[in-house]
């Protein structure tokens, strides 16, 4: 039996906050759409999702570097 997922599951798990993030990470980043089972519900396949985070890079970037100022003396 497949074990299904609603939003707030995805949310506990800290793979989305909000229904925004979700559907751009739908569009933009391959996450599985999920299946309708009424009008108003969606629920996600567990294993495509645990499919689709192991497959994401798992680095992160390096933070960005930071201008420092030159302190300027009057002569």
């Amino acid at each position: 039996m497949t074990k299904l997922l609603r939003f707030n599951d995805l949310k506990s798990r800290g793979v989305v906050s909000n229904w925004v993030q979700l559907r751009r990470m739908i569009n933009l980043y391959d996450f599985p759409p999920g299946i309708k089972l009424g009008p108003n519900s969606t629920a996600w396949n567990a294993e495509a999702v645990e499919s689709w985070i192991a497959s994401r890079p798992t680095t992160t970037k390096p933070a960005p570097r930071r201008k420092v100022a030159a302190v300027v003396e009057a002569a």
